[in-house]
């Protein structure tokens, strides 16, 4: 054999030994996703830990929308179920909630958008419920889960399942989190005064007046309400089934080892958080790619005036043709080039410059320099892209949280939101775009928030990453969490010990009175005593 082919075979050697040697090292994981647009950020993520040679598994329904079978970096758990969170499920909860919108009385749509997204939010979470419920009664599942021995369990809160499963197999439990079951993920683990931190949907900054943080606090009520009386009892049903009810829901869900927050502090308002949160805001972004040849002629084509794209997310794939046209028609009155991600029917406007596509690869089209704007309904894997390549926005908010991601961009200075009520009315579409266009500022704050960004000692998924095979490695992280989860409400808010000092008061000063008032009459009857003898005298 030649010298060459020694270092060849000697090179194809060692590259076993490691490869080997990382798959015996790599630790195994179970992972409970969402569907739609926080799977597209976990499956980042599950291809990040396979990298880094840990085995993978992946709970899912055999209806599942987005997440496929068996993969390059992770093997499926299908769960059978009759009904599951997918394309049927969303699409007439859509077209209601963009009908509500774009109602004509505010008071009116806002009470009827509530009404819709607590059945919408009711109907997710008892589907969620009967695929936990799916899966403790399927004891051979159950046992095969456990022989497994998986070092954790990593899911998205905003639906239950993972936390219930993670504790029927007594693992460690990570979030990958922005929002849990019942609202927004800080609410349920670090202190939220209301006086400065909004709460989703009420359109408020972390500047409010008098009336606006009444505003936030009946907002608090409202998210309070939809979890005490639709969506906790449905948990904690299964809870009282499977565990005894002597656990609660509520303790499972706060008592997470690891919250890994899909926001960071250039993007959201600060607020108190805790030491087993940590920031990864922005961890799917990265630098752009080539675009494919035939995007990247037309892009090309534009020429000075550059490019706009536009997508409104996984969910909506199609509008009503009257807002369709009109947003078409604006494009064509427009010098840019127009990239426009949409599956409904082909506008009746839609002109030349505008090219209408089923998928574009977003991010490296925010990446590319002749971008000039994005508009985007204000999902966070969206913005989170815009704002690390520093695009700024034009925001069309539909529902849950995408107003309030918007939001936070135009406080800064870097978006212009409208609503569907107004989109089709007075050209206020074209006059947004032409706004952000023009007006310099936009893009330099949003390139500011780039720079701030990505501006950190370590890549948010470079900090996941980290911080999940800390938990692995040290089975939790009890020394992280507060002790405030397992305490009941009273003794968190120390009502009881104030209830304790007013008692201890009253007594004192009821003592104290009566020892007074005691004094006083006795001086009082020797004084009429006194008198009594002198007359008698």
């Amino acid at each position: 054999m030649t010298s060459s082919g020694n270092a060849a075979a000697l090179l194809l050697f060692i590259t076993a030994i490691f490869l080997s040697w990382r798959g015996s090292h790599g630790g195994r994981i179970l992972i409970v996703p969402l569907e739609g647009s926080h799977w597209v950020n976990m499956d980042i993520m599950i291809k990040a830990l396979h990298s880094q040679g840990h085995s993978i598994d992946v709970v899912r329904t055999n209806q599942s929308w987005y997440i496929k079978d068996d993969s390059l970096h992770y093997k499926t758990i299908t769960v059978p179920v009759f009904k599951a969170f997918n394309n049927d499920f969303i699409r007439p909860i859509l077209k209601k909630i963009i009908a509500i919108e774009r109602g004509e009385s505010p008071v009116v749509s806002f009470v009827s958008l509530q009404v819709e997204m607590f059945n919408a939010m009711f109907d997710v979470h008892g589907m969620m419920c009967k695929m936990a419920t799916t899966m403790f009664e399927n004891k051979e599942l159950m046992n095969s889960l456990r022989a497994k021995n998986y070092d954790m369990v990593l899911t998205d809160p905003a639906w239950g399942a993972g936390v219930l499963l993670a504790h029927a197999l007594k693992l460690p439990l990570i979030y990958n989190v922005r929002w849990i079951t019942s609202g927004e993920g800080h609410l349920a683990i670090a202190p939220s005064p209301l006086s400065y931190v909004p709460m989703t949907g009420s359109g408020l900054t972390d500047k409010m007046t008098f009336t606006q943080r009444v505003k936030n606090l009946i907002f608090y009520a409202i998210w309070g309400a939809q979890d005490a009386f639709l969506i906790q009892p449905q948990y904690q049903a299964v809870c009282d089934q499977y565990f005894g009810p002597g656990v609660r829901y509520s303790d499972l869900l706060s008592g997470a080892d690891l919250w890994l927050m899909r926001v960071d502090f250039v993007f959201e308002f600060p607020r108190p958080t805790m030491p087993n949160v940590i920031y990864i805001g922005g961890f799917q972004c990265k630098p752009a790619e080539p675009l494919p040849d035939h995007l990247e002629q037309f892009v090309q084509s534009s020429g000075e005036h550059g490019v706009i794209i536009m997508s409104l997310g996984t969910f909506v794939n199609e509008l009503p043709n009257d807002m369709a046209n009109e947003i078409a028609a604006a494009f064509a009155k427009l010098p840019q080039k127009v990239i426009w991600s949409y599956k409904g029917s082909r506008p009746s406007t839609l002109s030349n410059n505008t090219l209408v596509v089923d998928w574009m690869p977003q991010n490296d089209l925010l990446g590319h320099p002749k971008t000039k704007l994005f508009v985007a309904h204000g999902g966070t894997n969206g913005v989170q892209e815009a704002m690390y390549h520093g695009v700024p926005v034009v925001g069309l908010p539909l529902f849950f949280d995408q107003y309030d991601n918007l939001l936070r961009l135009q406080e800064r200075g870097a978006a212009k939101m409208l609503t569907l009520a107004t989109v089709d009315k007075d050209d206020n579409f074209l006059k947004a775009i032409q706004e952000v266009l023009n007006e310099p500022s936009y893009r330099m704050n949003m390139q500011r928030l780039s720079k701030l960004h990505r501006d950190q000692p370590m890549r948010p998924m470079d900090t996941a990453l980290f911080w999940i095979e800390f938990i692995m490695r040290h089975k939790g992280a009890a020394h992280l969490k507060a002790q405030s989860y397992r305490m009941p409400w009273h003794a968190y808010y120390s009502v009881d010990v104030v209830l304790f000092i007013l008692v201890i008061f009253t007594v004192i000063t009821f003592v104290t009175v009566l020892f007074f008032r005691f004094v006083c009459l006795k001086k009082c009857l020797k004084r009429r005593n006194n008198e009594t003898n002198k007359k008698n005298k």
